[in-house]
């Protein structure tokens, strides 16, 4: 008997069932069942090979765009590039290649949601650790990043090999490496400068390309105050403020920036105050300046007790100081305030003229031809007729 069953063993089996209890609704709710679990499963798949890749780059191909959103194809899951992390020079049609960071990995009931970016900052590390074998091998790596997508961006490196140079590893034979980066990122600029544990140094290097006279930093309020040539203060700022920005961003430090001239102007409008001051004199008032005291708020901002802790300057003389230093500050601030009132109220005057001139063309005529009066004859081109002096004798 043992040996017929294992002969049947594999075969169909046949049973009997009662068919009226698998009506129609049962069988499409069974199949609906069924569809959901397999979907379930796919999700969980895609969701498990994907949660592990974030903050990874990937490559896909634009498929559809949903309110702005770009809906990436990534071969097996599809992926989301909002508007928000979109470069805004960048535009995309259905079928271009693109190659953006993992931002996040999200499970929704539509299944998992994978985030992806082309506006993070860690996308340049991404991209460089693509191009330059140096930063994928650890020997070189990139401390900090900062950036303003679609327009520059500024990144700070640092060697472990003192025989590696950071910055020339980066940037390649002819720059081919920081290019290949650059061609990705649609024309963003980048600048990389070396990386430094000295404060005052990774700034100067932060800043470049413009040059720094002198850094004077306030650890307290975690503030820098760099003094450049008049002839580099634009450069320093950069077009709308962009490159002091950036450094800021990338030291992570509040930068403040003056021109030499600005700060002797300073010196000489406080120098002037602080001479009220009983027992300090003109060479006490310039050790000051040379310590970092050459404005009023670098005077507020420091203690009275480190005021006080310089060879010959006593407490109540740091006190008076710093009431003198309000004072200059003060007056500064109402007269800034002054002329950007004057200013704003001649710009209004302007345009209440214009416009009133505009509404009443007969108005402008009168007006022009006013003008036209009053103007000198030499003005028009006519030169002033020449008086003739009739002879002594002619006139007998």
């Amino acid at each position: 008997r043992a040996e017929e069953e294992d002969r049947k063993y594999g075969d169909i089996l046949g049973i009997r069932t009662a068919r009226q209890q698998f009506g129609r609704i049962a069988a499409i709710t069974a199949k609906q069942v069924i569809m959901q679990r397999v979907r379930d499963a796919e999700r969980d798949v895609v969701f498990n090979e994907y949660k592990d890749r974030k903050s990874e780059l990937v490559t896909g191909i634009v498929r559809r765009f949903e309110r702005g959103n770009v809906i990436v194809d990534l071969g097996r899951a599809e992926a989301v590039l909002p508007v928000r992390e979109q470069m805004f020079r960048e535009s995309y049609r259905a079928g271009d290649r693109v190659q953006a960071y993992v931002k996040d990995i999200k499970r929704d009931a539509r299944g998992p949601q994978i985030i992806l970016s082309r506006t993070d900052e860690r996308l340049i590390e991404k991209l460089f650790e693509l191009e330059v074998p140096e930063i994928y091998e650890g020997i070189v790596k990139i401390m900090r990043v900062a950036r303003e997508p679609g327009e520059r961006a500024k990144i700070a490196v640092a060697s472990k090999d003192t025989d590696v140079d950071p910055v020339g590893a980066c940037v390649g034979m002819k720059g081919s490496r920081v290019q290949a980066v650059v061609q990705e990122l649609k024309g963003e600029k980048i600048d990389i400068v070396p990386w430094s544990p000295d404060t005052a140094k990774f700034v100067c290097n932060a800043i470049q390309p413009a040059e720094v006279s002198r850094v004077l930093i306030d650890e307290d309020n975690q503030t820098i105050e760099l003094i450049v040539p008049d002839d580099q203060l634009s450069l320093a700022i950069g077009r709308r403020g962009q490159n002091v920005r950036l450094a800021s961003k990338l030291v992570g430090w509040k930068i403040d920036i003056q021109s030499e001239s600005k700060v002797e102007e300073m010196k000489l409008t406080l120098g002037a105050a602080l001479l009220v001051v009983p027992d300090l004199d003109e060479a006490l008032i310039g050790y000051l300046f040379k310590l970092g005291y050459h404005s009023p708020e670098n005077l507020l901002n420091a203690h009275v007790e480190d005021l006080a802790a310089i060879h010959g300057v006593s407490e109540a003389m740091a006190m008076h100081i710093q009431q003198i230093a309000y004072e200059v500050k003060k007056r500064r601030e109402e007269e800034t305030r002054q002329a950007k009132e004057n200013a704003a109220a001649e710009m209004q005057a302007a345009a209440e003229l214009a416009a009133r001139l505009a509404a009443h063309p007969e108005e402008a005529e009168a007006v022009a031809v006013e003008d036209g009066a009053a103007q000198p004859a030499e003005d028009h081109g006519i030169a002033d007729a020449p008086v003739v002096e009739q002879p002594a004798a002619a006139a007998e």
